[in-house]
């Protein structure tokens, strides 16, 4: 029950997650830092039948903030592609390379993402 798990964390922190196309799981979100701090925004994961064992392989996020770039580089430039949820969203490829060295919580998860808009 992996998503199930992500579901329950995420309502824990009191986030409303919908789960939607089988794997992802959306929620509204707040940018709570950085030069889009303040603005709402919704934000989905895909979510492997391996999670906690493995985080979701990167953000997608509405509405498209970043230009598409779908060539490799470092963040916040590069790895934006189009998203399989649909034309008003992007995925921004962004591994999380520490979360071994975490808890492997949704918390630690999101302070990953919150860390992303922070070097925006």
């Amino acid at each position: 029950m992996p998503r199930q798990d992500f579901v329950d964390q995420l309502k824990a922190m009191n986030y409303e997650p919908l789960l939607r196309d089988g794997s992802f799981i959306t929620f509204q979100y707040a940018v709570p830092v950085g030069k889009l701090a303040g603005k709402q925004i919704t934000l989905g994961f895909a979510v492997a039948d391996d999670f906690p064992m493995n985080p979701p392989g990167g953000p997608h996020v509405s509405p498209c903030l970043l230009p598409h770039n779908p060539n490799g580089g470092s963040h916040p430039t590069c790895g934006i592609h189009n998203s399989q949820l649909g034309s008003d969203w992007q995925y921004w490829s962004r591994p999380f390379p520490n979360w071994p060295s975490t808890d492997r919580t949704v918390r630690a998860y999101l302070a990953h993402i919150r860390h992303l808009f922070d070097t925006l």
